[in-house]
């Protein structure tokens, strides 16, 4: 009898053991693969069973959290959601998360283990830390300046700190409300089919996504070679450039928009835009010189993160004569962001150093604490810092008597380039028409801000779309308001 009631012992003892190993192997070894599994709703509940942690611009939440009742309970939503769309993207339970939302979602929603005071605790309870705080360097007042100034056209704004590389402003337009695809009901995959099959895209990011040729706005770059490389040492000797101009080895003239050209200085063809002078000057540095410049301004990057991906802007290197003096006026093949030409002006008014752009200032635990900083950032060197101060010269001259005076402040020292660039089959498009520039407040020891502006509103009139007169005065007006906020 003793026997039996070992073996039956000995039994149940492995039966246990068997449990024991099957319950470690299940909840161990396979856990990653079951939470994966797409039948598997308890992350997807657990997710979206507690609020969603905020968005904050000027240190005001512009994302909250709105409670359903229903099983997949809190739900985002948005303060001014088609003014910061660009910068947070959105928050969906059908469609995912895009932009800072994405970003920085294990922050957001609470999965990140920099929030676990206990993090081996919480992998054994399978327990949710609140959702933290992401602090963006955004302005409110040069973001709705922005906003305003393109007021619905087709285009985008961004604006960077020429000394730190902190966003400013990021814009896009037209724009759309996120929360429109926060839930899970019908209407959410309504608004889906609609924004998607508008011809306008309102949910491309055209600040960051978008490349544009950049036009007469790339001539700073151009510009910059020429001084570094010693092409040009003078800013007032006579160029040698004939007006008209043979593109290289065909038989292509190209002319400008206005006369006075022929054989100008360096300082007079930037004040006017002369695109023979600087198509010349492209071929006279060379391939090699112009795109190595090109590439300290931060072209043909493949990795930039502000968190999320910023689309490579793109100077081609591999280029004939007549290709590359097209490319020296911000044609042909070369192509660059909004964001990326704000880093071009804030190269120039940093000295040469341009900043590795961020949108993040920090990130927090719900109370606020400080869990994450960006940390030190690293910079190029766009040209030497003697280039940078006559490159400042130049630009100035473009705002106090040039093709840019529209973005002229009083008080402020402003610089800027116009760009109309050329775009379409035969260049048949409305041009787009760019403005790029920086300020600096009379109290000020640098300039404070970068902006970067371009309108590529198809209703306008071919005539009358360019830089200095739709663009201008838009950056005029973000600058004005962190030149602002910077005296008070």
């Amino acid at each position: 009898m003793s026997r039996c009631i070992k073996h039956a012992a000995v039994f149940c003892a492995l039966l246990l053991l068997a449990l024991l190993v099957n319950v470690t192997r299940v909840q161990v070894v396979q856990a990653e693969r079951y939470d994966d599994n797409p039948a598997n709703r308890r992350q997807v509940i657990a997710r979206y069973g507690q609020p969603r942690g905020a968005i904050l611009v000027g240190g005001r939440p512009v994302t909250g959290s709105t409670d359903t009742g229903e099983q997949l309970r809190y739900e985002r939503t948005y303060k001014n959601g088609p003014l910061y769309a660009p910068v947070t993207g959105f928050s969906s339970q059908v469609y995912g998360t895009t932009f800072l939302e994405h970003a920085e979602d294990a922050i957001l929603s609470g999965t990140d283990p920099l929030l676990a005071p206990f993090p081996l605790w919480n992998d054994v309870t399978r327990a949710r830390n609140p959702g933290g705080k992401v602090v963006t360097t955004i302005d409110p007042a040069a973001q709705q300046a922005a906003y305003e100034g393109l007021a619905g056209r087709k285009g985008a704004v961004a604006a960077v700190e020429p000394s730190t590389g902190r966003i400013l402003a990021l814009v896009s337009s037209p724009s759309y409300d996120p929360a429109a695809l926060s839930g899970n009901r019908v209407s959410v995959k309504q608004s889906w089919r609609r924004l998607n099959g508008d011809p306008d895209k309102p949910m491309l990011n055209r600040a960051v996504r978008q490349t544009y040729p950049p036009g007469s706005t790339f001539k700073v770059v151009t510009a910059a070679a020429a001084l570094d490389a010693g092409v040009v040492t003078d800013l007032d000797e006579p160029t040698r450039s004939p007006d008209p101009y043979r593109l290289p080895g065909t038989s292509t003239v190209l002319t400008n928009e206005g006369d006075g050209c022929a054989d100008v200085s360096l300082r007079e063809a930037f004040a006017w835009s002369c695109n023979t002078v600087f198509a010349k000057l492209g071929v006279d540095v060379g391939v090699t010189d112009l795109a190595a410049t090109a590439a300290g301004f931060g072209f043909n990057d493949p990795g930039l993160r502000i968190p999320f991906s910023v689309a490579r802007s793109t100077f081609d290197r591999h280029v004939d004569r007549a290709q590359l003096a097209l490319s020296a006026i911000g044609q042909y093949n070369t192509r660059a962001t909004p964001l990326q030409m704000a880093m071009v002006s804030a190269a120039v008014a940093n000295g040469g150093q341009v900043p590795s752009p961020y949108l993040v200032e920090r990130t927090t635990d719900v109370n606020g604490t400080t869990v994450a900083t960006p940390g030190v950032r690293s910079r190029f060197r766009a040209m030497q810092p003697s280039t940078a101060v006559r490159m400042r010269e130049l630009m100035r001259d473009v705002v106090e008597r040039g093709t840019g005076t529209n973005a002229a402040i009083p008080g402020a020292t402003v610089g800027g380039k116009t760009g109309t660039a050329q775009h379409g089959v035969g260049n048949s498009g409305t041009p787009y028409a760019w403005f790029v520039s920086w300020a600096q407040g009379e109290r000020e020891v640098e300039p404070t801000v970068a902006v970067a502006v371009v309108v590529e509103d198809a209703s306008a009139d071919r005539t009358g779309i360019s830089g200095g007169g739709v663009a201008a005065p838009i950056a005029r007006a973000v600058m004005e308001s962190v030149l602002s906020r910077s005296a008070s």
